[in-house]
């Protein structure tokens, strides 16, 4: 089941794993990683009054509660802009909070903050950081312009937009870069997709996204594809 929803490649010596469900895999640390999850996005529009259907929240935990029981991940470590805004674990329903209650209390779970949250309550538990490194890799919610180090982050929401027999398609997508003045096909620093429900996308081939990943020798999306990864080239460093 997992090797059918994740697919496996190299990122700065370890093995990751990309999930078709949008989450990232690290085997070696039994950790799942997301970014933007952005609960209680329709409730933040409801009170503005866009009226959309309630429900982004609790299909996003549940999506996130299937990518733990098929990794078998006994950490989560989320990458920001956990929910739409300051207040929003106020307005959760009570089903929604007790599946984020259980998550919380059955895993390692690990909220690094972003910039629609942060000031994250520390009601559902875990630990609340603003970023973390993991064998070598910094953790945190924006890419940082400039930045050498491997580096695993959110914020854009990345999407690739291809044309397939003139349709027009649009995918969530991670977009990785490799590091100028690394060896050959040292991929070092990536942006993953939003997870939640109820976030929409930019352009992974934007000028934001590829100066987020500069300085680099080529930055290309990546989308899971029937158990491997397919690589679309985005920008190439002059020769």
């Amino acid at each position: 089941m997992v090797r059918a929803m994740f697919a496996p490649f190299p990122f700065a010596g370890h093995e990751l794993a990309l999930g078709s469900g949008r989450a990232l895999y690290w085997p070696a640390e039994r950790a799942l990683l997301v970014a933007d999850l952005h609960l209680e996005k329709a409730s933040w529009f409801a009170a503005r009054g866009s009226m959309l259907p309630p429900y982004d929240s609790r299909d996003t935990l549940e999506r996130l509660a299937d990518a733990v029981k098929a990794t078998g991940a006994r950490r989560v470590i989320t990458l920001g802009d956990n929910f739409h805004d300051d207040a929003g674990a106020l307005r959760l329903d009570a089903h929604s909070t007790g599946m984020l209650e259980a998550l919380t209390r059955a895993l390692d779970w690990v909220w690094i903050t972003g910039n629609h949250d942060e000031a994250l309550p520390k009601g559902f538990g875990g630990t609340i950081v603003p970023e973390l490194e993991l064998g070598g890799v910094i953790l945190r919610h924006e890419a940082r312009a400039g930045e050498t180090a491997p580096e695993l982050s959110g914020h854009y929401h990345p999407k690739l937009r291809v044309n397939v027999r003139n349709r027009h398609i649009a995918r969530p997508c991670a977009v990785l870069g490799a590091v100028l003045g690394r060896s050959k096909g040292g991929a070092e620093r990536m942006i993953l997709p939003a997870f939640g429900t109820l976030t929409g996308g930019l352009d992974a081939g934007h000028p934001e996204i590829l100066g987020a990943l500069q300085p680099a020798a080529r930055i290309e999306a990546l989308m899971p594809a029937a158990g491997r990864i397919a690589r679309f080239p985005l920008w190439q460093a002059a020769a």
